[in-house]
């Protein structure tokens, strides 16, 4: 079982920054990746950015060249970090922990993010 737990949504003006964190309560090198994803009202969870354990890491073609995910193994943190934020941003934001082998996802409990116009 692993807990994840998200933090640094908010409200921005549409030009902004913020930067997501994702707290782990397992080892995040253990995992077969973390990643960041968002569902907006009405729309299916998409993925925005993983990272593999090794470091390769991959974006949806949205958010590539805005948004950057990282890795704190030594504090079992993730985070994503968002810059010139769109309202089309505006989503709520899930953290998960993929497991190697079986690729069973835990989530977290979502964060909101608000981008206005």
């Amino acid at each position: 079982q692993v807990q994840l737990v998200e933090s640094g949504g908010g409200f921005m003006h549409s030009g902004g920054s913020l930067r997501l964190s994702c707290a782990a309560s397992k080892s995040i090198s253990t995992a077969y990746s973390m990643g960041w994803y968002r569902q907006a009202p009405g729309n299916q969870r998409e993925r925005v950015a993983t990272i593999i354990t090794g470091g390769t890491t991959k974006y949806a073609d949205s958010v590539n060249g805005r948004f950057t995910i990282s890795s704190d193994n030594a504090v079992n943190t993730v985070y994503l970090q968002m810059n010139s934020l769109k309202p089309e941003d505006t989503a709520v934001y899930y953290c998960n922990f993929k497991e190697p082998t079986t690729y069973y996802n835990y989530w977290g409990q979502g964060t909101q993010v608000t981008v206005s116009s």
